[in-house]
């Protein structure tokens, strides 16, 4: 996900809900089930699934509930067609003249997956795909694609846009999902900072601020990949050192703009180790992002040593996106219990490349270990695709390995249910929040 704010997005009235769920998850209203036309045989359409297609290898994975363990909300305003461009790419630059985002691998699946769910035909032209989508308003517009991604829960990282986006509680109306709370440690350090937090006393009132903005989250979430990489040193910091480093930050830290950002390197491993303290997974942004990442250095196997350290308290580290390193975090899934993955946002990105990223992420990690995300931000076309693609694509990869009969159906099946939610259900405790 970009953490460049598109800047041209006019931000609607926010239409605020009481409580952080509605109904159970359900198609919508009138939306027919059963044979698609013209479809092949045991090609099958979920209620809320419009515009699926055709399923081959396992059609019942259009029917999966999916917990959507790392997510962003949904724009609350309408979009032109520059901003909706923005909001499609990791770029945080407009595209070149006579050059549109739309052809590209994300804008042909926008094209072809979310158009009927907005009553338009398949591979609808992009003009006749906003002008639609305008008509129908933004509200609409989320709540028809955020239904069709068929997610039972959300876990929704509140750190980065807010001010763009809709609260928890609106998601959950719109969605018809359960929407639970992932807290990031970097913003709590620089709230505190904006408050006149001391050096001396940063260490102690971190741990209390922490406590305080995750009490109702069931995860944390660190950014430390953009903020300096994961080739840290490890070790926790001294209270000595953290006072120093806090000295130093502080003296530069101001308000809200650039300087309030917390890149510290010894704060940036301090904020890491209070929430190993917290207990709750902790998801690392790791492998692709916007232009603020240096690739090279978020490959997660930078992470080994502080992993290793991570061991005998237990606490879950959850490696998030990992795309091009997908394959070094089932490494590090594979050899120690703590480790999970997945490789959300890549899947939305490379739109029908999606099947040969989900194949190697079932190389080498136990399934156990494996998780769904979208890391969906912004336009609910993200969430929709990241949906949509993951089933499409595992249904196929799945469907492959029972034709060659490497595996069962129900093998096969118990895998995709593992994957698509149960095991977020035991990693945060879902059914303990619900």
């Amino acid at each position: 996900m970009s953490t460049d704010l598109p800047s041209s997005i006019p931000s609607g009235p926010a239409a605020i809900a009481s409580g952080t769920t509605a109904a159970p998850f359900g198609g919508l209203p009138g939306e027919p089930s059963g044979a698609l036309p013209g479809g092949r045989a045991g090609a099958t359409r979920s209620p809320g699934r419009a515009g699926a297609g055709p399923w081959s290898g396992l059609p019942e994975l259009a029917e999966l509930p999916l917990a959507d363990h790392h997510v962003h909300s949904v724009f609350r305003g309408d979009l032109d067609r520059a901003a909706f461009e923005e909001a499609i790419t990791e770029s945080g630059s407009p595209a070149p003249a006579c050059t549109t985002q739309f052809d590209s691998q994300i804008g042909f699946a926008v094209r072809r997956w979310c158009a009927p769910v907005l009553d338009l035909d398949p591979h609808a032209p992009p003009d006749e795909y906003l002008a639609r989508r305008n008509r129908l308003g933004h509200a609409e517009v989320n709540r028809r694609l955020l239904r069709a991604s068929g997610s039972s829960e959300f876990l929704v990282d509140t750190g980065f846009g807010a001010d763009l986006l809709e609260s928890n509680a609106r998601m959950a109306v719109l969605s018809g999902a359960v929407v639970r709370e992932v807290t990031r440690l970097e913003p709590v350090a620089e709230e505190l900072a904006a408050s006149g937090v001391g050096a001396g006393e940063f260490a102690d009132r971190y741990a209390t601020a922490l406590a305080e903005a995750s009490a109702g989250s069931v995860g944390l979430k660190s950014i430390v990949a953009y903020r300096g990489g994961l080739d840290f040193d490890p070790a926790p910091p001294t209270p000595r050192e953290v006072a120093e480093a806090a000295g130093q930050w502080l003296r530069t830290a101001s308000g809200t703009g650039p300087n309030s950002r917390l890149d510290h390197p010894v704060l940036l491993r301090h904020v890491l180790w209070q929430g190993v303290e917290r207990g709750l997974p902790i998801q690392f942004h790791t492998g692709y992002g916007d232009a603020d990442v240096d690739l090279p250095r978020c490959d997660p196997l930078h992470l080994k040593g502080f992993i290793e350290r991570v061991a005998p308290r237990g606490t879950p580290v959850m490696l998030l996106h990992c795309y091009p390193f997908h394959r070094h975090a089932g490494f590090l899934a594979q050899i120690y219990p703590h480790v999970y993955f997945d490789v959300g946002l890549g899947v939305n990105y490379v739109g029908a490349r999606a099947r040969a990223i989900l194949a190697e992420s079932l190389e080498l990690a136990p399934f156990a270990k494996i998780l769904f995300s979208s890391d969906a931000w912004g336009p609910a076309e993200l969430h929709h695709l990241g949906a949509l693609l993951w089933r499409r694509g595992m249904a196929a990869v799945l469907g492959d390995f029972v034709a060659r009969d490497e595996w069962s159906r129900d093998e096969a099946l118990r895998v995709a249910r593992m994957i698509g939610r149960y095991n977020a259900v035991r990693v945060y405790g879902l059914e303990d929040v619900a």
